[in-house]
């Protein structure tokens, strides 16, 4: 039995460091894809910038941590030695889950995975341990209330998303038009926008992502639970003060301040999804594996189990460094590039949909007109790097995914920063109009096939769990050294197959965009 204890929490104290990479490499290559694709910030920079954030959030990261350790399944009805195989296995599963969508450049759910993977997992040790000598159900190991909780935040989160980056998004398309850097616009309106902007961020991100914070509590009390002031008119008040402030730097910057004013405000929303990222994705990478230390530690005691973790903020650091250089690996530049491309202002772009996926969005757009795209005239940089979008989407995408992301993060509730900031790609492109022209049905497809992989990749994660935790509980050591050699056989062959899937999709896609682009043609 010790020697048994001992292998598991060498091994989940391994997959956490694979895992934290992991998890950068996949849902963290999407902090940096508004500004990247605006090209407001080179990629390394933005990763740099980035970065930092995600690693200051990450020391916030404990109300979420304790929802994905205990608040999926009850560990307290399982031994210290059933609770510990659960979570090994969410590892085992999880890495390899997310290295294969990482390798096909396609984003994932953290969230949704660790979710689904501690369901099958539990329900799978729970069906061959105790519980079933007793006569106790199975399925009550899991707390389907806390599930059904942890689901409908991250199904509202995106809906929300999607909605709130549709209409913003519009709403400031109709004042600014295509000239986010005209002077005279931009001054005009540029600060009640930024203002504006800048609120949500603020208040979403003090009164909401920081809330367990002992300083920012007291700020609660003494402003937006003051029965004088109230939440209404402290975000009037802050709008206000905001909006002033803006105009007064873009009264001191003059011309160069109204045309960097978004690319900036992108900037800072980044940094702010970055933060909520850390604050909220550490759970999924590090909650698992120290747990599982926690338990060899304190094994000798019966509270163990349902005791309260005190997690190190040393730990919490080093798990954010690990996510971070996930988030600079080959995997992650393609990941980005394809998130990029789903929601591009270009007409013609080099993105892979299944033909299915494809089909069904012609069918979607049969009857859709082609109306004029709201957007400025497409360009390239200096590098003659293609813009994907304005700074002024930019900068709608990450505050509007921040806010969502920091709201769910001071709620204790584990939401996938994936889906919300794939559907704020997808809803201000449809606020801007360029997901009905040109290769409109290669975008529509390739968000249809993403939706299709969030669910199928959620199955998959429940049933994989459920079968790696049977194989460990029946063969024990054996069935552990089963399960990690199936990990790496998997991930040698997607990372072969992967590779020759981007090649050849790649060369395809150039050709048929040459055709209709000419030899400037850039994928």
């Amino acid at each position: 039995m010790e020697l048994f204890l001992g292998i598991i929490v060498v091994t989940a104290l391994i997959f956490l460091i694979w895992d934290c990479v992991e998890v950068g490499r996949n849902d963290a290559a999407n902090l940096v894809n508004a500004v990247f694709g605006s090209r407001s910030l080179e990629r390394r920079k933005a990763v740099l910038v980035a970065g930092i954030a995600v690693i200051l959030g990450a020391t916030f990261a404990s109300p979420v941590m304790e929802t994905a350790r205990k608040g999926i399944f009850d560990p307290g009805m399982l031994s210290i030695q059933m609770a510990m195989v659960v979570y090994v296995t969410a590892y085992i599963v999880d890495t390899a889950l997310l290295s294969t969508y990482s390798a096909y450049g396609m984003p994932v759910s953290t969230t949704a995975s660790l979710v689904f993977e501690l369901i099958g997992a539990s329900i799978a040790v729970a069906a061959f341990s105790q519980m079933q000598v007793t006569g106790m159900p199975w399925f009550e190991i899991v707390d389907w209330a806390t599930v059904g909780k942890v689901v409908s935040a991250i199904v509202l989160s995106i809906v929300l998303s999607g909605i709130a980056g549709f209409l913003v998004q519009r709403m400031f398309r109709i004042v600014i038009r295509d000239v986010d850097d005209d002077h005279e616009r931009v001054r005009l309106h540029g600060p009640w926008m930024a203002g504006l902007m800048l609120t949500w961020l603020v208040w979403f991100m003090v009164m909401k992502g920081l809330k367990a914070v002992p300083w920012i509590k007291e700020l609660k009390k003494a402003t937006v639970e003051n029965e004088q002031l109230g939440p209404l008119v402290c975000l009037l008040i802050l709008w206000s003060t905001l909006t002033l402030g803006v105009h007064i730097v873009l009264k001191i910057r003059g011309e160069r301040g109204t045309q960097t004013l978004f690319r900036d405000l992108a900037i800072v929303g980044m940094v702010c999804m970055s933060f909520a990222f850390g604050q909220n994705d550490l759970a999924n990478c590090a909650s698992p594996g120290l747990s599982a230390l926690w338990l060899w530690q304190h094994r000798e005691l019966s509270t163990a189990i349902a005791s309260k973790v005190d997690i190190p903020t040393w730990a919490l650091f080093g798990c954010g460094v690990l996510m971070v250089a996930g988030m600079m690996s080959k995997n992650a530049q393609r990941v980005t590039r394809a998130a990029v491309n789903t929601g591009s202002q270009y007409d013609n772009i080099a993105l892979y949909a299944p033909k299915w996926c494809r089909r069904i969005a012609r069918w979607m757009l049969r009857n859709k007109r082609q109306d004029e795209a709201l957007v400025p005239e497409a360009r390239r940089d200096e590098h003659q790097k293609r813009v994907h979008f304005d700074a002024l989407r930019a900068a709608v995408i990450m505050a509007v995914s921040a806010s969502v992301i920091a709201f769910a993060s001071g709620s204790g509730l584990p939401v996938s920063t994936t889906y919300v900031m794939f559907a704020a790609v997808v809803s201000t492109g449809m606020a801007d109009r360029v997901m009905s022209r040109g290769d409109a049905d290669r975008k529509i497809g390739r968000a249809i096939w993403v939706v299709f992989s969030w669910f199928a990749g959620a199955v998959l994660a429940m049933v994989a769990s459920a079968l790696v935790a049977t194989v460990i509980v029946k063969l024990n050591i054996a069935g552990l050294i089963i399960a990690v050699a199936a990990n790496f056989v998997i991930r040698a062959v997607v990372k072969k197959r992967s590779a020759e899937h981007e090649e050849r999709h790649h060369i395809e896609a150039t050709k048929a965009a040459d055709a209709q682009e000419g030899p400037d043609r850039l994928g």
